[in-house]
């Protein structure tokens, strides 16, 4: 899978309004607030990425997290976050950004956000880990990244895998898929990539960057999230990391 085809499927349209509609409708999860308070103070200067139409910024923006600096691959989707949040009246600054090369200072960010299995749909290993690394960079020593991914692990899906290792196993699985966990979807909106990364492994790649993992998490164990989110997501686990 190519990282065009996936920002081609973030910029189209129907994608977009989708990720409006749930900045508009949604905010912040239940979970998502209990984590940033935990660990974010109000003044901290937080980088997020995959910040789609401005859901998340916006969120911590009406909480009192004015220090707010959210970026995008996808240039529509940052054009949106940026016409919702001047509506608004939110001075929240966005800007286009690839995570794996990110365009800022090291140590320089008190937190970052990685948020709604973003960091899982860049497709590729060697290009998560890339993203990983840069995060890792430009925060500050003790600064915390928070990012949420499934796992292969959940028991739910775990009929899929097994047929999933089957076809890998045979040299038939779909031809667009670069790795083991990977998926390629056709939903409403049109094809969407995903890694489905194996809980140890994700791990194992984390500490080799340098990263202390302080708690992975169910967001269900955390909160029990309202009609409309879990409508809008599946069950996810937080991953909350320390530099």
């Amino acid at each position: 899978m190519e990282v065009n085809k996936v920002n081609d499927y973030f910029n189209s349209l129907k994608v977009v309004n989708h990720y409006e509609s749930a900045a508009r409708r949604i905010g912040l999860w239940d979970s998502e607030e209990k984590i940033f308070k935990k660990i974010f103070k109000s003044e901290d200067s937080i980088l997020e990425l995959g910040c789609g139409a401005g859901r998340i910024s916006i969120g911590l923006y009406e909480i009192g997290y004015k220090n707010i600096l959210a970026t995008d691959y996808a240039n529509n989707m940052v054009l949106k976050a940026r016409i919702l949040s001047k509506l608004l009246g939110y001075s929240i600054p966005y800007r286009v950004c690839d995570a794996r090369d990110l365009e800022f200072e090291d140590d320089i960010f008190e937190g970052v956000i990685f948020g709604f299995n973003g960091l899982m749909q860049i497709p590729k290993n060697k290009f998560r880990t890339e993203a990983i690394y840069e995060i890792y960079r430009v925060l500050k020593k003790g600064g915390f990244f928070v990012f949420t991914s499934h796992l292969r692990s959940f028991s739910k899906n775990k009929s899929f895998w097994e047929k999933e290792a089957e076809l890998w196993s045979e040299n038939k699985q779909n031809p667009l898929l670069d790795e083991f966990g990977d998926r390629y979807e056709i939903n409403e909106m049109g094809k969407m990539f995903i890694h489905v990364p194996d809980e140890d492994q994700l791990e194992m790649t984390l500490k080799e960057v340098g990263f202390t993992v302080e708690i992975k998490v169910l967001r269900s164990l955390l909160s029990k999230e309202s009609a409309i989110v879990r409508e809008f997501s599946d069950d996810c686990v937080f991953w909350i990391l320390r530099k």
